[in-house]
């Protein structure tokens, strides 16, 4: 089978805010839009941001591998040169990280390349890369 994008939906508080960080820092290309919401490209995949003043993140994190991890939470699993390129550009930006760049489960099935960082309306995203893509889903 074929991979298939996926559709995602989500709250942000500004569309404004929201085209010049999926647009700007993550270079998400624009798809359709209405006064209340946005689409880009993510990676190839369908994410509308629509406006909702009264977004609020939620705040809930689980632990894995010694770090708080943001639930909920999106992303992409990227190319490693992809990912590294991302993370340059998402410091660049001065994006504060919630999890900053780093290798875990090192040595283990699953071992992966990842960083979390949140859109401005609090979304938290994660992106993430594997030496071998095989690892995906290893136990």
């Amino acid at each position: 089978m074929t991979l298939r994008p996926f559709h995602l939906a989500f709250p942000v508080h500004d569309l404004e805010a929201a085209r010049a960080f999926y647009g700007g820092v993550l270079g998400c290309a624009e798809g359709r839009s209405a006064e209340s919401w946005v689409d880009f490209d993510l990676f190839g995949h369908q994410i509308v941001a629509h406006r909702d003043p009264a977004a609020r993140p939620v705040a809930v994190a689980n632990a894995v591998d010694g770090h708080d991890v943001p639930v909920p939470h999106f992303g992409v699993v990227l190319t490693m040169p992809d990912w590294q390129a991302l993370a340059a550009r998402v410091e660049a930006a001065g994006i504060s990280f919630g999890i900053a760049p780093h290798v875990r489960f090192k040595g283990q099935a699953g071992e992966q390349a990842t960083m979390f960082f949140c859109d401005p309306s609090g979304n938290a995203l994660e992106f993430k890369a594997f030496g071998d893509d095989a690892m995906l889903f290893a136990r």
